[in-house]
């Protein structure tokens, strides 16, 4: 079945959303460690509210940083006092921004429209894409809509059980949107539930791994910061919780997890983009997941959508060092990541989350490898910062395309292991 995608602007103009006029995103490119360390002190300076896209860590790695406009040339400034090379990835934030009323949110299939999506508020978000959620639910009798809690804002957690039968068998966890502002990863989220969805009978790699599987899918992980994005601002990363004794808000919820906690890579300063928040789990969002997950205790996979940089990784995150199934995950990463670039072309990288990208605790992969999920494997969709997280709407369906496929890959490497 052809699958189309219908584009809503669900947003009115009395929204009070932040504009990004002036706002430039650099690419950095550092030398040595003294330049990597001369930007994690630039980091450090509250005053320049500056949002790393991709932080600091180590010379053979880029650095995007999002600069106010206020900002840009003292930051320009600084680099070329240091010597430190850089380029202009986005000019203009806001010119890149100003097609987000025809972003927002899609659906995949044939039927014209969901009746009503146009008529939601901005608030109401993300009611869309449940009613999307509750239309698979009752066009398949193996698909079952479930809430396995609730935000910090008491917005429902839905996630789609897809299951043919039987109690507690060996299952496969999927989640996107754990940062609010990776619009691509709940996009691509509800296209992959369709895949699955229409896919069993026809498929017979879907079918053989439903017929003895069960997969849950969890398209909006963070759903207080995904409605903050279309409200107020794009580039919200964290939760909307209330942090005691500080003005700002919010928790990334890729730090709060219990692994290696408040370690290396996560903040403890409320007002960064990566404070890990006063305790694991505090975020009510993160502990809904952490205790469906253990109290099911059947969970053979777990997977978990982000973007940007064209990343496939594997623990550790919050310590440099392999994990006991290194060759294994290493292997299927590769064979995953070849699955990917058979689509479009599109290259990942493979590796585990230290060395591959940066040091950074609490994330959720590290947490599910910890308590025994050996298929722990987090993805960094489109693009490599062309256009970062504001990634146009015409790439949604080839991201999410290519994407399954290193996900179809996985779960079949999951399933044989089972038989």
């Amino acid at each position: 079945m052809k699958l189309v995608l219908l584009l809503s602007a669900l947003l009115g103009a009395s929204l009070a959303l932040e504009t990004f006029v002036g706002h430039q995103v650099l690419r950095i490119k550092t030398r040595n460690e003294e330049e990597v360390r001369q930007l994690q002190l630039l980091e450090s300076l509250e005053h320049l509210e500056l949002d790393f896209w991709i932080n600091p860590s180590a010379p053979a790695l880029p650095v995007d940083v999002r600069i106010p406009a206020a900002n840009v040339q003292s930051v320009k400034a600084f680099l070329e006092s240091q010597g430190i090379e850089y380029s202009i990835l986005i000019e203009d934030l806001q010119v890149g921004n100003s097609d987000r009323h025809t972003w927002s949110l899609p659906t995949f299939r044939k039927q014209t429209r969901i009746p009503g999506l146009a008529s939601f508020p901005a608030w109401a978000l993300p009611r869309p894409i449940y009613a999307e959620l509750d239309h698979l639910a009752s066009e398949h009798s193996f698909v079952e809509k479930i809430q396995i809690g609730e935000s910090y804002e008491k917005r429902p957690l839905y996630a789609l059980k897809f299951s043919t039968g039987g109690s507690n068998r060996p299952a496969i966890w999927l989640d996107a949107g754990i940062h609010s502002r990776e619009w691509v990863t709940q996009a691509s989220a509800l296209w992959i539930a369709n895949q699955i969805a229409s896919g069993y009978g026809s498929d017979s790699s879907i079918t053989s791994l439903l017929d003895k599987m069960d997969l849950f899918l969890l398209p909006v992980a963070n759903p207080d910061g995904f409605v903050y994005t279309h409200t107020s601002n794009r580039m919200w990363r964290k939760t909307r919780s209330k942090n005691a004794g500080s003005v700002c808000y919010g928790v990334d919820p890729n730090r709060n997890w219990d692994a290696g906690f408040g370690g290396p890579g996560a903040s403890s300063w409320p007002c960064s983009d990566s404070y890990h928040g006063p305790s694991a789990e505090s975020e009510v969002e993160v502990k809904s997941v952490a205790d469906f997950i253990r109290n099911h205790g059947n969970f053979k996979a777990f997977l978990t959508l982000h973007s940007y940089s064209q990343l496939l990784m594997y623990p550790y995150g919050y310590k440099c060092t392999r994990p006991d199934d290194y060759a294994e995950l290493e292997s299927l990463g590769r064979a995953a990541a070849n699955a990917i670039k058979s689509v479009y072309g599109t290259t990942f990288q493979v590796g585990p989350i230290c060395s591959t990208i940066y040091q950074a605790s609490g994330g959720s992969i590290d947490w599910a490898y910890d308590i025994g999920i050996k298929y722990s494997f987090a993805f960094e969709l489109r693009d490599t910062g062309r256009y970062g997280f504001l990634l146009p709407a015409n790439q949604i369906v080839p991201a999410a395309t290519e994407t399954w496929m290193g996900l179809r890959k996985i779960m079949e490497h999951v399933l044989k292991k089972q038989d």
